[in-house]
């Protein structure tokens, strides 16, 4: 959509915005799909609801996973086009990047999209690494109260720890200046993709 949304716009620094977003996140999807792949290794499961239900009590995958989690959370703020690696909308350089010649509701739909966009990966982030639903003495909860009381506050629970991550993303933005573009490449493919595999391989032989 950003693709084509720089090009549909007749604008060569449009094109150019377009260009840097779709090759970041081409960059940052192979580290992102890498460090999951070390995760589902110790899970045994492509399930959210098995891996949130694996988590229960302390068990939280960020304990066993720290360096998934962080390249996962460096590559959710990548591919959200979020400060520091907003690079594909950069002021001084390209202008306003891919949406320069958009206004009114298309600018809404283009800013709507990187919102959800927010929401889905911290959802992702609580629910692969945070115990999504689960919580502290969630057990005694049912089992005092009520299977239904223990659900409700898992679900309240679950959109707490989403919106902590909502916080951390507008946190890093008002803090953290921007990288260079060769920067921003570096740190994807010569940083982050390494550091996938050997934590997968590393992983490997944890589990053997």
């Amino acid at each position: 959509g950003i693709m084509i949304g720089g090009w549909a716009s007749n604008n060569k620094f449009s094109l150019m915005g377009a260009i840097r977003a779709a090759s970041q996140m081409v960059s940052y999807e192979v580290a992102m799909g890498l460090s999951v792949i070390a995760l589902l290794m110790m899970t045994g499961t492509l399930s959210l609801r098995e891996i949130s239900a694996q988590q229960e009590g302390w068990h939280w995958n960020v304990l066993y996973q720290p360096l998934s989690f962080l390249i996962f959370l460096i590559c959710a703020f990548a591919e959200t086009n979020r400060t520091p690696f907003d690079l594909a909308e950069c002021e001084t350089e390209l202008v306003g990047g891919y949406h320069t010649e958009y206004s009114s509701m298309k600018m809404g739909f283009y800013l709507f999209a990187e919102y959800a966009n927010m929401f889905v990966s911290s959802a992702l982030l609580a629910v692969l690494f945070f115990g999504g639903y689960n919580y502290p003495g969630m057990s005694w909860v049912a089992e005092n109260w009520s299977e239904n009381t223990a659900n409700y506050i898992g679900i309240a629970a679950l959109f707490i720890k989403i919106c902590g991550f909502i916080f951390f993303y507008m946190w890093v933005r008002w803090t953290i200046p921007r990288f260079r573009y060769d920067q921003l490449m570096h740190l994807g493919w010569r940083i982050l993709i390494p550091l996938s595999i050997a934590n997968i391989i590393i992983t490997g032989f944890c589990l053997l």
